[in-house]
């Protein structure tokens, strides 16, 4: 189940290359609505998830919440670091492919993460396993659109750029695919969920809201991204 399911995220990524390509003037809408999808996944599903798991404290401090924090730093700290190397080679004029290589690598290493937390979440339950699925498939738009567009960016050939979104595009597959090999303990599978949150709400607030609120504020990218958090909302309610 956890592998058809992540299929959804295979095309998801290969739509958001596709967009790169012909980028259209609603794509603030679609990423407004993947940030309140990630965010509702995140507050009321895996979170809550994660601290029932993972219920031991450290300090006084659930180990859930302690990983979810440094879920956050983690993404917080790769995100500088692509940042800062961008900035070192100069975005564009072709200076550096191998940046835009490097940048698009690591998008396939979190794709192939996010596989493997759909995989660990349906271990958990199916219910689980759908939200978290769903929270994976709304955001790989914009994987599959930075991924492209960052191996080009660099001047990178459409070749190499179409040969990075497609192993984008594979990553999660094979990812949840890896998990049917081996069951993860109750508590360590808390435990990742709980940083897996902290990665995908960093990517919700710092990279994709502003993303979609940067050059169209609109009052319609808010609506879709408060029905995508009241979505999740009504499937966590449905679910239980």
């Amino acid at each position: 189940m956890a592998v058809f399911v992540a299929l959804g995220a295979f095309l998801m990524t290969l739509f958001g290359g596709w967009t790169a390509q012909r980028v259209t003037d609603r794509r603030h809408l679609v990423l407004g609505l993947a940030g309140g999808l990630m965010l509702g996944v995140v507050g009321l599903d895996l979170l809550p998830e994660a601290l029932e798991a993972a219920g031991q404290e450290v300090f006084g401090v659930p180990l859930a919440l302690l990983l979810f924090v440094g879920g956050f730093l983690t993404a917080h700290m790769v995100e500088r670091l692509l940042a800062a190397r961008q900035a070192a080679h100069g975005a564009g004029e072709g200076k550096a492919p191998q940046v835009g290589l490097t940048a698009a690598a690591a998008m396939v290493g979190h794709s192939l993460l996010d596989g493997i937390a759909i995989g660990a979440a349906f271990q958990v339950g199916e219910a689980m396993g759908l939200t978290v699925a769903l929270a994976v498939i709304a955001h790989d738009f914009a994987d599959g659109f930075n991924t492209y567009t960052l191996t080009s960016l660099y001047g990178n050939t459409r070749a190499k750029a179409v040969a990075m979104l497609v192993a984008d595009a594979f990553a999660p597959v094979v990812g949840a695919a890896s998990t049917l090999l081996f069951t993860i303990p109750v508590g360590l599978l808390g435990g990742y969920l709980g940083f897996f949150g902290g990665a995908l709400l960093y990517l919700a607030a710092a990279e994709i809201l502003p993303e979609a609120h940067h050059t169209h504020p609109a009052r319609s990218t808010l609506l879709c991204t408060a029905a995508g958090a009241g979505f999740i909302w009504l499937v966590v309610g449905v679910a239980e």
